[in-house]
């Protein structure tokens, strides 16, 4: 079975009233059911029909209903539609369109219904499923959309939270520094003033300490003088020691003797 597809159009041709469309889309061919509101026309175009059409244009034939529907299915801008007579109650359907620079021009022969009501009613049972679609796609998207708000609204309420949330955050952690440094500050302060009351305090003991020193000193020095005076001493009485050790040994001579 041949896939096909179904468009309809409200179509406003020029210098006519406005007109229906509805197309049924093959692969090779396609059909058209038209109606003003009292009158229906049909187009069965074949295909043999839209071959030979296509040949004539030099198109392949899936183009060509490929292009047929685009300007059958949305009124195009730019392009010029026309519902024509063509005797015999038979209604031409043409529209324009360019290529390659050049405004080309497609014609279709419409024939009246031969069942105007099966016609009218195929027609009007399209566009209420075609509305009955359009309005539950309608449905869907706003309680889609509404969700999405409801959703969007919770992101920014917990955005909102979580700001306020890390502001307090901030706000503490700042008290809490700014006390830690307050409380060194003034301790650095304390300190700073012990001592400066210390140094206030000990300036006359340590004059009287570097008096100490300076009396120490001199009694340092005296000391290394009569060290030094002595060991000339020192040195004499270990010569009268070797003397004495040798008299001993010189009585001993003598006695010998």
């Amino acid at each position: 079975m041949e896939e096909e597809r179904h468009t309809c159009l409200k179509l406003v041709p020029q210098d006519s009233d406005p007109i229906f469309v509805k197309g049924t889309w093959f692969p090779s061919h396609f059909h058209l059911s038209i109606t003003d509101g009292l009158h229906t026309w049909i187009c069965h175009a074949s295909q043999d029909d839209v071959h030979d059409r296509a040949a004539l244009w030099d198109q392949p034939v899936s183009d060509y209903v490929l292009l047929a529907e685009r300007y059958l299915g949305f009124q195009q801008p730019g392009s010029v539609y026309r519902f024509t007579d063509a005797g015999d109650s038979n209604k031409r359907l043409s529209w324009t369109f360019e290529k390659e620079g050049t405004k080309l021009e497609w014609r279709w022969k419409c024939q009246p219904s031969p069942d105007s009501k099966e016609t009218t009613a195929g027609i009007l049972d399209f566009l209420m499923d075609a509305n009955i679609r359009l309005s539950e796609e309608v449905v869907r998207k706003t309680q889609s959309f509404e969700m999405l708000k409801v959703e969007a609204e919770k992101c920014l309420a917990q955005s909102e939270r979580i700001n306020k949330e890390r502001e307090d955050f901030e706000s503490e952690i700042y008290a809490k520094f700014l006390g830690v440094l307050n409380s060194k500050k003034a301790k650095l302060r304390d300190l700073r003033d012990q001592i400066s009351n210390k140094k206030a305090a000990g300036k006359l003991p340590e004059e009287e300490e570097e008096g100490s020193t300076d009396k120490t000193e001199s009694f340092d020095d005296g000391s290394v003088d009569e060290t030094s005076e002595e060991e000339p001493a020192e040195k004499v009485s270990g010569t009268s020691k070797d003397i004495l050790v040798g008299k001993p040994r010189g009585r001993k001579r003598i006695a010998r003797i």
